[in-house]
C-alpha cells in the first residue's frame, strides 16, 4: 500500500474534543455529541467531516502505550474563526507534508493499516513522523461499519 504524499494547507475547524486512549476509547462519545450540533457551524467547508488526533508529542509513537492519552477532535473546517458556538472550540493545522493512505473497510478494522503505516512503511521510507496532528477524513464514501465505507488517513511526515 503506497501512499501519495500531499502538501496540506493552513486549516481552521471548529469542532469537539476529548482526552482518551486506546484502552478508554470515547470516539463514540465524541461524535455523539458533536454531530447533532454541526448545523450551528457557520461559514464551512465542503462537507466533509474530519476525526483528528493531537499527539503531545513525537515520542507517543515511539514509546507506545494503550493507555496513553491523546486528544480527538470531530471537526469540519470553516473559511474563518469568526463565530464559533458554545461547547465547541477552534482548531489550525498547520500546513505541513502527508502521507495520504486510502482506506476501505470497517473503521473497527482500521487499526492493521495503522500497524503497516507506523511498523512497515514509514520504518522503510524516505520519511520520518513528524509533529503535527494526524486525521482521517471521511466523506460521501465513509459508512463506518460498513465494509465498502473509504476515508483518508493521513499521517504528518517529513524528510528523513
Amino acid at each position: 500500500m503506497e501512499p501519495r504524499i500531499e502538501l496540506f494547507p493552513t486549516t481552521k475547524f471548529i469542532g469537539k474534543r476529548l482526552k482518551m486512549s486506546l484502552t478508554a476509547n470515547r470516539t463514540l462519545e465524541l461524535w455523539q455529541g458533536f454531530m447533532p450540533q454541526i448545523g450551528r457551524i457557520q461559514n464551512r467547508l465542503g462537507t466533509e467531516l474530519f476525526s483528528v488526533e493531537v499527539y503531545n508529542d513525537i515520542l507517543f509513537f515511539e514509546y507506545y502505550s494503550p493507555e496513553k492519552l491523546f486528544e480527538k477532535w470531530a471537526a469540519v473546517p470553516v473559511a474563518h474563526l469568526d463565530f464559533i458556538p458554545s461547547a465547541m472550540e477552534p482548531l489550525e493545522i498547520p500546513k505541513g507534508l502527508y502521507a495520504v493512505f486510502p482506506y476501505k473497510g470497517k473503521a473497527s478494522e482500521a487499526p492493521k493499516v495503522y500497524a503497516y503505516i507506523f511498523g512497515t512503511w514509514i520504518p522503510n521510507s524516505d520519511y520520518l513522523l513528524d509533529s503535527r496532528p494526524h486525521f482521517a477524513i471521511m466523506g460521501e464514501k465513509y459508512k463506518n461499519e460498513d465494509p465498502n465505507s473509504e476515508e483518508e488517513l493521513w499521517i504528518p511526515i517529513r524528510k528523513a
